[in-house]
């Protein structure tokens, strides 16, 4: 048995740092995803604004959130460069895209597999909740490898 914990506290100090990263975007996510599930559901469901509106807004409204908050604490960002809320952006725009695309059609084609029809509110919830869990993943490592990355700086002599 001592054997198993040492061998796992020694995979926990290889990569330390990358599971705090994903504990910290959990955290900051999860209030995110609370945030924006309320908005997009009160833009669709309330208001009557069509999908794509609805969690768009949703999207805008936490993505600010989500580059102060996973800049200062996810992945500790001291030197913001000018190009860093632009990456943040196309970062956030293509995850967004991508996932939202897929979602849709996608719960669309299995929800009407089945003898029951459903209803397009129904259906256009169930696309923005998968929607809203691709773009996490794909939200995550694009802030990691492309956004928020570490830039190794050369040691002087």
């Amino acid at each position: 048995m001592t054997v198993i914990m040492k061998r796992i506290r020694e995979l926990y100090e290889q990569h330390k740092e990358f599971i705090m990263e994903v504990i910290h975007f959990g955290m900051v996510g999860v209030i995110n995803t609370l945030m924006g599930w309320v908005i997009m559901a009160l833009l669709y469901n309330l208001i009557h604004m069509n999908y794509w509106l609805s969690s768009g807004i949703s999207y805008f409204i936490g993505s600010v959130f989500s580059y102060h908050a996973n800049g200062k604490l996810t992945f500790k960002v001291e030197n913001k460069d000018k190009w860093l809320p632009w990456r943040f952006a196309a970062n956030i725009i293509i995850c967004y895209l991508a996932a939202f695309s897929v979602a849709q059609p996608l719960v669309t084609h299995l929800l009407s597999l089945g003898q029951k029809s459903y209803s397009k509110a129904l259906m256009d919830n169930v696309a923005m909740l998968l929607g809203m869990c691709i773009f996490i993943v794909m939200n995550f490592f694009g802030q990691k490898i492309l956004v928020f990355r570490k830039v190794k700086q050369k040691e002087e002599d």
